[in-house]
């Protein structure tokens, strides 16, 4: 299968030198009245499974991720290796916008075509890096479902592209719009909880399975291509499940559960909940200096830290890892209690979900409130919802409220403690030279091998 892959060399012969005047093209002067229907962007979605296609049935909703973006462009191209999740996704757009966009299962013919502003990635987390990669070289701003990448090294790649082609990317991390996970970061940094000390993600456990048989993948499902840069393996799957796919599988909604393709809960929940907390802690622009499993467990054995045992899922079920930074501060990743953050200071604390927001410093606000514009401050603009936020940044040029450099900070400490979990064994990290120190093998796993041609090329 031959691919095609815009190089940097490609992309400087191509688009303009990357400079301030490069991000003042067609495109962007299209996408400047965004709110105007004859100046929409043009946009493209790859991947349009769950995340994109049942949930945004729900009109108006917060997870109705596909609906959403009609409101400021026209999506003229859907993209999935499942041509039945292809066919829906058509119909969909065509219900929103009466036109129906071109079909394919092949991403590239997205990325070729010069017609388009915008790309909105809602694959499986291990084609997020080469898809995104690729769309920013050639021109196209990047909305990426969470988490952004499947390694360390992927979000150094994307941070890299992202600031040399200019482009606006937004890591659909929608808590960063959520108004009250705002205000508990505003409370931590305007000193309401003192000297913060301790940070508590609580991020639910994983699932299990039975033993997956091997089996034939569907007709309409290319199941090489959802693959893609991961190993090439047998497909499997079990139907009778309780979950949303109704299936135990290697593959649809399933893949959060197989390191091969995901990180399970610790990135699929720690992306969320690991943002917010280091955005809070402020150090979003460095990492822990230290990473340790205090406890984990997996539903197979691991060997060297990969899994030995291809029939079952193979992500952590239960766990509490603590990291450790530089100034002695700790954030802890945890299957069990109240999901959410909790924040903890030398004079108060608070918690924080997608729900509600308590504490002592929550109630005080009620005598001394928050600084008027603290909230706006820390968001960048006026407050808004996600995929808003991300299209006034497509409209000004001005960063999305949630940045490629930010969530790789937070998001490589969620890659750190998987590693530690894989290897059961405490790590140190340079955050710094962004290297794991004194471990070739964990050092390793910072990177994972790309399949024969579907290699990322920058």
């Amino acid at each position: 299968m031959s691919q095609s892959r815009p190089s940097r060399r490609r992309f400087l012969r191509s688009s303009a030198l990357l400079t301030a005047a490069a991000c003042v093209t067609q495109r962007s002067r299209r996408a400047i009245g965004f709110q105007n229907a004859n100046d929409r962007p043009r946009m493209a979605v790859v991947g349009c499974g769950s995340r994109w296609d049942q949930r945004a049935t729900i009109a108006n909703g917060p997870h109705g991720l596909g609906k959403q973006f009609p409101k400021f462009a026209d999506i003229v191209a859907v993209c999935d290796p499942d041509a039945h999740r292809v066919e829906r996704a058509q119909g969909l757009v065509k219900d929103w916008l009466t036109t129906k966009p071109e079909g394919t299962g092949d991403y590239r013919k997205i990325i070729d075509r010069d017609d388009i502003d915008v790309v909105h990635i809602v694959t499986p987390d291990h084609w997020h890096a080469k898809v995104a990669i690729e769309a920013m070289l050639s021109g196209k701003d990047v909305y990426c479902e969470k988490p952004m990448t499947l390694t360390i090294e992927e979000g150094r790649q994307i941070c890299e592209v992202q600031q040399k082609t200019g482009r606006v990317f937004q890591v659909g991390t929608q808590q960063r719009s959520i108004p009250h996970m705002l205000k508990a970061v505003a409370l931590v940094h305007e000193g309401r909880l003192g000297k913060l000390t301790k940070v508590q993600c609580a991020i639910g456990g994983g699932p299990t399975s039975p033993q997956l048989p091997i089996a034939s993948a569907p007709s309409h499902f290319d199941w090489n291509q959802w693959l893609g840069p991961a190993p090439m393996t047998d497909f499997r799957s079990l139907q009778g499940a309780r979950n949303e796919v109704k299936s135990w599988s290697r593959t649809h909604y399933e893949f959060r559960w197989w390191y091969e393709y995901s990180g399970g809960k610790l990135t699929d929940w720690g992306a969320h909940h690991v943002d917010i907390a280091t955005w809070g802690m402020g150090k979003t622009m460095t990492g822990p200096v230290r990473v340790e499993p205090l406890m984990v467990k997996h539903p197979v054995e691991f060997v060297e830290g990969f899994p030995t045992d291809p029939e079952r899922y193979n992500t952590a079920t239960e766990f509490n890892i603590k990291a450790v930074y530089a100034d002695g501060l700790e954030l802890t990743l945890r299957h069990d209690t109240d999901n959410g953050i909790l924040f903890e200071g030398t004079e108060g604390r608070i918690f924080v979900n997608r729900g509600r927001l308590t504490g002592k410093p929550v109630e005080d606000l009620e005598n001394r409130p928050l600084p008027e514009g603290a909230l706006e401050s820390l968001y960048g603009r006026p407050l808004t919802d996600h995929v808003t936020n991300f299209f006034q940044s497509v409209a000004d040029r001005k960063p999305a409220v949630s940045d490629p450099q930010s969530h790789h900070r937070a998001l490589s400490t969620c890659h750190l403690a998987g590693i530690a979990a894989r290897l059961g064994r405490k790590i140190q990290w340079d955050p710094e030279k962004e290297e794991i120190v004194n471990d070739a093998q964990a050092q390793g796993l910072v990177s994972r091998e790309k399949r024969k041609r579907f290699e990322i090329e920058m």
